[in-house]
């Protein structure tokens, strides 16, 4: 599994208007920091084909595209969380039509500096280090060394997906939050980059982070279940508990240059470059 490479290119001219204001020849394309590399390999390749056609893509955070759609500054929200309802509302007020899409498929990794022994861990296990009520690495066979918890921020699609199913176990009565002292980094690369320095760190991001600085974590759902490793093959037969959709978000069904992007995103040649790029396509 490759590192990816965790980058954006912004097109200068096209940065601070809105999509409405962009042209018919130029797309606008904010949030999710986990989708924003997947989606520059898309646009890249889109411009390829398309010479003369521009696609600006820019990172944020998965609220942070999603406010762009309902603003009007951007033309394409990536999202790797469902809107919510409260979003929903405050773009009908604004006339703006948030359509979901669904564009592939990610798992999360759970994942320690190399040095560290622990390699396997429960879904109740995670949720006890992340909430703050397993604190010392010796309580999962590990070194006496007190854990170094990372999580992305709040306005990360990241965090809520991992909140909602790890820590809340998808129970929508459950009020768990993350420790106090949770580390609370601004993008993937962060944390994949205080893993490797830290050999008393455990955080979490999309699978295709994954590099040889940092070990994910084998999960099981339940003590005595199968602890399964964040591979794609997993994600696809639904073994591995930590996985997800990642969407895209349009103002309406997209249509011109918009829906010709969504369209090579969902092709076969768009699935094939969300396979290199470490996530899973929606087909086999």
């Amino acid at each position: 599994m490759f590192k990816r490479r965790f980058w954006a290119v912004v097109l200068l001219a096209f940065l601070s208007v809105s999509c409405a204001a962009s042209g018919n020849n130029s797309i606008q394309v904010k949030g999710s920091d986990t989708m924003v590399n997947l989606v520059q390999a898309w646009a890249e390749k889109y411009m390829e084909h398309n010479p003369g056609s521009f696609v600006a893509v820019t990172g944020g955070g998965s609220g942070t595209g999603l406010s762009s759609l309902i603003s009007g500054t951007c033309d394409i929200a990536m999202s790797s969380r469902n809107i919510k309802v409260t979003e929903v509302a405050l773009a009908e007020k604004r006339g703006i039509n948030p359509n979901e899409i669904k564009a592939a498929l990610d798992g999360l990794a759970v994942v320690v500096n190399p040095e560290n022994p622990v390699d396997r861990l429960t879904v109740d296990e995670l949720a006890a280090v992340f909430t703050g009520r397993i604190v010392n690495w010796k309580e999962l066979g590990g070194r006496d060394e007190k854990i170094v918890i990372l999580s992305r921020e709040v306005n990360s699609g990241t965090h809520v997906y991992f909140k909602e199913h790890v820590l809340r176990k998808n129970d929508p009565g459950s009020q768990e939050e993350f420790a106090p002292g949770a580390l609370m980094l601004s993008s993937s690369q962060a944390i994949a980059d205080e893993v490797a320095g830290n050999s008393a760190a455990i955080g979490y991001y999309g699978m295709g982070y994954i590099s040889a600085n940092q070990k994910p974590v084998a999960v099981a759902q339940e003590h005595g279940g199968e602890y399964v490793l964040p591979l794609i093959e997993n994600v696809m037969n639904g073994t591995y508990p930590i996985s997800r959709p990642l969407f895209l978000y349009t103002n309406g069904v997209p249509a011109s240059l918009v829906g010709e992007f969504v369209e090579f995103a969902l092709s076969p040649e768009g699935q094939e470059i969300v396979r290199t790029m470490d996530f899973v396509p929606l087909m086999k």
